[in-house]
């Protein structure tokens, strides 16, 4: 029994699926789709040049386009993740050089030690303190409580309660 076209096609597509379920990467799966459109084509009549045509066209489509379907299919709900230095602005740390007006000096924060200046005057040792922002590998730093006070006025501000 010779083999037809069409199921060559679909030997080629199986072949391509059990690739893609050994493999990571979701490549293979969009072979194993063109293949199946190219056995299609085949069970149909189509000559070889048009079932090839179809099969590159169908895989490449579904290839450059598989990055998008994915994000619009299981990425819709997802929030930025902050990573990094990206992720410690407005975290707290702890002072383990004392923070002076001229010098400035260092915290603990995620267990590594940053240096810093205060936003907010001096700071002394042991005093917890609140990321403003990351310039470099130097943090600007402001009292927590002065973080508070600062974010309570923000808003007040924003509801028009301002005094």
């Amino acid at each position: 029994m010779d083999p037809s076209a069409w199921q060559l096609w679909i030997i080629a597509a199986l072949l391509a699926g059990a690739l893609e379920i050994k493999l990571s990467g979701f490549v293979m799966l969009w072979f194993a789709v063109g293949s199946l459109a190219a056995a299609l084509a085949a069970s149909v009549g189509l000559g070889i040049n048009g079932q090839l045509f179809l099969f590159t066209l169908v895989s490449v489509a579904l290839f450059s386009a598989s990055r998008t379907i994915f994000k619009h299919a299981f990425m819709r709900r997802a929030a930025h993740l902050k990573t990094g230095v990206e992720a410690m602005v407005g975290q707290e740390a702890v002072v383990v050089e004392a923070l002076t007006e001229g010098h400035g000096g260092a915290v603990r924060i995620n267990g590594e030690q940053w240096t810093a200046r205060s936003l907010s005057g001096p700071v002394p040792e042991g005093e917890r303190v609140t990321v403003e922002q990351v310039e470099g590998l130097k943090l600007w730093v402001r009292r927590a409580s002065a973080s508070h006070e600062i974010s309570a006025q923000q808003k007040k501000e924003k509801a028009g309660w301002t005094s």
